[in-house]
């Protein structure tokens, strides 16, 4: 079954021809709209994961809502550091497909294995910190009665599961570095629609299936992924549509190990500054009733929710860049950028306006029980979803711009910018707006807006100034080289036919002659974030 699934998206993806797949020759609004929408179904796919749980947990209880909106700060500080590594690979294998190089295997099998240890020790790291996490955090009273507990629960599955998530990351952000958007979307697919069938036998209970309710959510999420992740290691090691991973790219090698460090380092810290600023921003929300709480995570769902275009061009942005920068044309990679952020900021008017004038019936989707609190919920709700939509066109372009460094490899540049929208602007902003000023949640509404505004207006006008556009390709040409030569003799005999690579081409010749690759990858083996 997981052989047909696979099959089925590698041949859904190869369709489109060598010229229309360029991303570094002819027009590139047509290309960058094909590359960018497949990640923006991914991403709402994402979301629809995200979604299923809260409208099922929402028939039970706005605490259990709340739970899983308080577990997301957590999870995501410690998939935020694999994050960093995942993008790495995209990044190298971007430059390497625009400079037409041979390494584009070898990168991916590196980051594969580098990141399936990783996800293994976070997994394993999480799980131990899963309560002393949620017991740092101040709280009000009933919502350490109500909501911690149900958070803890949650937490615990997701952890021991975490490498089949990373397993998927990953798996996404080597083909969007090759430039194949398409099959992962349709891998995503078939994950979400396993999810979307499990999750209420879980949560609820029907037949022989225990009642888990929080807990079911979680394990519904850790099967759908692991499923998701078999399917897309099938693809990397026996099919055309992406990098050309074998069985010898896997062992670690330290040249390997040290590049994607270093380009996975800064990003890995920028995902985990801006994880632990969501985590600061939750120790100042849990100081408040369990309704503003369980606002609070609505509100982020709904804003990421209408964030997803901005999201999808982001990635497709680094992806641009990073091609155009390694084929040597640094004027045509700052050309996209300017077409990718002129089109988000317009998608985003557009969802800013719909947010700010039809709040409520988004709000109020999610909490269909009729329990205490639900009209309190439902007013912090709507306030919040209402000064976000403000900042919508600055959070648009500021992902645009943020995918146009990293692609350039300069992912400290991207790395300060989050830093400083986060950590020097919105949590003193909205802890001063909270507290000092007494604002109470209305503080926490404006300081999440005034951050993400300032920080955007801050990134933009730094890459104007146009320093971020040297290739990395050069730096490491001589030692991929030298190990290229090294691995072609040493896997002499076991190749499979030569894939084309270099034309943008998915050509489904020679899968069978290359399943001697030896995959098969086990659950250890499995690794995010994006």
């Amino acid at each position: 079954m997981v052989k047909y699934a696979a099959r089925h998206c590698a041949d859904m993806s190869a369709g489109a021809t060598a010229d229309e797949n360029s991303l570094t020759e002819g027009e590139l609004v047509r290309p960058m709209f094909r590359l960018a929408w497949p990640l923006v179904v991914i991403q709402l796919l994402q979301v629809a994961y995200n979604v299923g749980d809260t409208l099922w947990l929402g028939t039970l209880s706005p605490d259990a809502v709340g739970a899983v909106s308080l577990a997301f700060p957590l999870l995501f500080l410690l998939i935020a550091v694999g994050s960093g590594f995942t993008t790495a690979g995209a990044i190298l294998i971007a430059q390497h497909t625009g400079a037409d190089s041979d390494e584009d295997g070898i990168i991916a099998g590196q980051t594969l294995s580098f990141i399936s240890l990783v996800a293994v020790g976070l997994g394993i790291l999480g799980y131990l910190l899963s309560d002393p996490m949620l017991a740092a955090l101040p709280s009000d009273p009933d919502t350490e009665a109500a909501i911690i507990p149900l958070a803890a629960e949650y937490l615990e599955v997701f952890f021991l599961g975490l490498p089949s998530v990373f397993g998927f990351f990953v798996f996404v952000a080597l083909m969007r570095g090759y430039g194949n958007t398409r099959a992962p979307m349709r891998v995503m697919f078939i994950s979400v629609v396993i999810n979307v069938a499990i999750d209420p036998l879980l949560i609820f209970g029907v037949g022989p299936l225990p009642r888990l309710e929080v807990q079911g959510a979680a394990v519904a999420t850790v099967i759908s992924r692991a499923i998701a992740t078999v399917i897309g290691f099938y693809l990397l090691y026996y099919t055309d549509t992406g990098p050309a991973i074998k069985a010898s790219h896997i062992r670690p090698r330290l040249e390997y190990v040290r590049e994607i460090t270093r380009l996975g380092v800064p990003t890995a810290l920028e995902q985990s500054m801006t994880a632990l600023a969501l985590v600061a921003m939750m120790a100042i929300v849990v100081t408040f009733p369990s309704e503003v709480v369980t606002a609070y995570g609505l509100g982020n769902r709904l804003v990421s929710l209408a964030f997803l275009p901005a999201l999808g061009m982001g990635q497709a942005t680094d992806s641009i860049v990073g091609q155009n920068l390694g084929a040597g044309m640094a004027d045509r990679a700052k050309r996209a950028v300017w077409i990718a952020a002129g089109v988000i900021g317009s998608i985003m008017f557009v969802a800013g306006v719909l947010a700010f004038l039809l709040p409520e019936p988004f709000v109020s989707v999610f909490l269909m029980a009729e329990a205490e609190g639900r009209a309190a919920t439902i007013d912090y709700g709507v306030t919040y979803l209402r000064f976000s939509a403000v900042a919508f066109v600055f959070m648009g372009v500021m992902q645009v711009v943020q995918g146009a460094f990293r692609g350039a490899g300069n992912t400290k540049t991207a790395l300060a910018f989050a830093v400083f929208g986060l950590w020097a602007v919105r949590v003193p902003v909205t802890y001063i707006l909270a507290f000092v000023l007494d604002w109470g949640p209305t503080g926490i509404w404006a300081g999440v807006v005034i951050g993400d505004i300032v920080g955007a207006i801050a990134a933009t006008a730094w890459f104007t100034r146009g320093t971020w556009t040297e290739s990395i390709v050069d730096e490491t040409s001589e030692t991929d080289s030298t190990d290229a030569a090294s691995a072609t003799a040493g896997e002499a005999g076991t190749v499979g036919p030569e894939r084309e690579a270099e034309t943008g081409t998915e050509s489904k010749a020679g899968t069978a002659a290359e399943t001697d690759a030896e995959p098969d990858p086990t659950p250890d083996s499995e690794s995010f974030a994006e």
